[in-house]
């Protein structure tokens, strides 16, 4: 049961913000930090993406655990009130993902998905991030 009145609960959610999160900020900072420069929220490409490399065609996704079910992660918990309406959102922000991925395939685009939740080893995130930018 939702501890919270309807009114409460619509508050809180429009709170939750779509872009330029905590977690998109500190990957920013990370990638800036290895001395690489890109675009934010590119609208002409699938799924706006919150990175673009322009000239390497390569996008990065920065996901929530939680908003896109990143499985086997602590974060990706389903909640235990109004299951109704939950799993078919994260299924759909699932699904969603997999569609974008597969658009930008077809245009000729690499993307990345980092994790909330591999933002805990930065040092590893970083490696990743390079490996994949060179």
């Amino acid at each position: 049961m939702d501890t919270l009145t309807p009114a409460g609960r619509s508050e809180r959610m429009s709170r939750v913000k779509n872009k330029n999160t905590a977690v998109e900020w500190r990957v920013r900072r990370l990638i800036h930090g290895l001395g690489y420069r890109y675009r934010l929220h590119r609208t002409n490409l699938p799924g706006k993406p919150d990175l673009v490399f322009a000239s390497r065609r390569k996008v990065i996704f920065v996901h929530g655990c939680f908003w896109h079910m990143h499985s086997a992660c602590k974060l990706a918990r389903m909640p235990k009130s109004r299951l109704e309406f939950w799993q078919p959102k994260l299924e759909r922000n699932r699904e969603r993902d997999r569609q974008v991925q597969c658009d930008l395939k077809k245009l000729n685009w690499e993307a990345m998905v980092i994790w909330e939740c591999e933002l805990r080893d930065e040092e590893k995130l970083a490696g990743r991030i390079h490996a994949f930018l060179a």
